[in-house]
C-alpha cells in the first residue's frame, strides 16, 4: 500500500516519482538499506530460535494440530497488519521503526516449523534457498530499475490471488489434504508478483519519507518467496 493508496498521509510529502533526482535516489537507498537490516535481522532472530535448547517443544505446540497452525496463521495475519498499520503512521517514525520490528520477529516465528524440519532433511536447504531467492530478487528488481515500467496494474490479479491462496490454505488445513507441488509453483509465481508490483511502487506510487513502509512491503514479498522455494526443495529431498 502506498500513500497514494492511505487516507492517513500526511499532505506535504511529494511522490518519490515527482521528488528531484537526488532525493528520490536517497529514498530509494533508504528503502534497500531498510530491507537489508530486516532480512539481516531475520536471519539473526531465526538462528537463534533454532538454535534455542527446546525449540522442537514450540514446533510440536505449532504444528502438534491442524488447528494449532491455523490459529498461528490467524495470529500472523493480525500482528501482520498492526505492523502495516504502524508503519504507515505518517506521524511517528518511532512507531514505524516498531512495525517493520514486529513484522521481522512475526515473520522469524512463523519459520520456525519450516525451517526446522528444513535443517533436519538437509542442512543445504536453506543456505541454497536463500541463494535462490537472492537471484529472483534481483533479477526481479533489475527488471523494474532498468525498464522504470509501473507494474500497479498487477495489483487486482495479486490481491484475488492473496485471498485465493490463503482461502485454500485454510481448507486444506481444515480437512487436512496437501496442498501440491502445483500450489507451490503458483505460489512463488505470486510472490514474484508481489517483488515486481511492490518495487514498481517504490519508483512510482511511494512518498518520499515512506522508506520503512516501503521496505516492509517488499519483505513481506521476499519472505513470501523464500518460503514457498524453501517447500519446493524440501518436498524435492522427500
Amino acid at each position: 500500500m502506498s500513500y497514494a493508496d492511505n487516507p492517513y498521509a500526511a499532505p506535504g510529502y511529494t511522490f518519490a516519482a515527482q521528488a528531484a533526482a537526488d532525493e528520490r535516489a536517497g529514498f530509494i537507498a533508504k528503502t534497500y538499506a531498510h530491507l537489508a537490516g530486516a532480512i539481516v535481522a531475520f536471519i539473526a532472530i531465526e538462528a537463534v530460535l533454532l538454535n534455542t535448547p527446546g525449540i522442537e517443544n514450540l514446533v510440536g505446540l505449532m504444528l502438534g494440530t491442524r488447528y494449532g497452525w491455523l490459529v498461528v496463521l490467524g495470529l500472523f495475519m493480525v500482528v501482520s497488519w498492526i505492523a502495516d498499520s504502524w508503519a504507515q503512521s505518517p506521524v511517528s517514525p518511532t512507531k514505524q521503526y516498531w512495525g517493520l520490528g514486529l513484522f521481522v520477529v512475526a515473520e522469524a516465528v512463523i519459520f520456525v516449523p519450516l525451517l526446522f524440519i528444513a535443517q533436519r532433511v538437509d542442512a543445504n536447504i536453506i543456505p541454497l534457498a536463500g541463494f535462490t531467492t537472492l537471484v529472483l530478487f534481483s533479477v526481479l528488481t533489475a527488471i523494474v530499475m532498468f525498464t522504470r515500467r509501473d507494474f500497479s496494474f498487477l495489483r487486482t490479479v495479486l490481491l484475488f490471488g492473496g485471498f485465493a491462496a490463503m482461502g485454500l490454505i485454510v481448507v486444506s488445513i481444515l480437512f487436512n489434504f496437501a496442498l501440491g507441488p502445483i500450489f507451490t509453483y503458483a505460489m512463488i509465481a505470486l510472490a514474484c508478483g508481489y517483488i515486481l508490483y511492490d518495487t514498481s511502487n517504490v519508483l512510482h506510487h511511494y512518498r518520499i519519507g515512506q522508506h520503512i513502509a516501503a521496505a516492509l512491503a517488499l519483505f513481506a514479498a521476499v519472505a513470501l518467496l523464500f518460503w514457498y522455494i524453501v517447500r519446493l526443495f524440501l518436498a524435492s529431498r522427500r
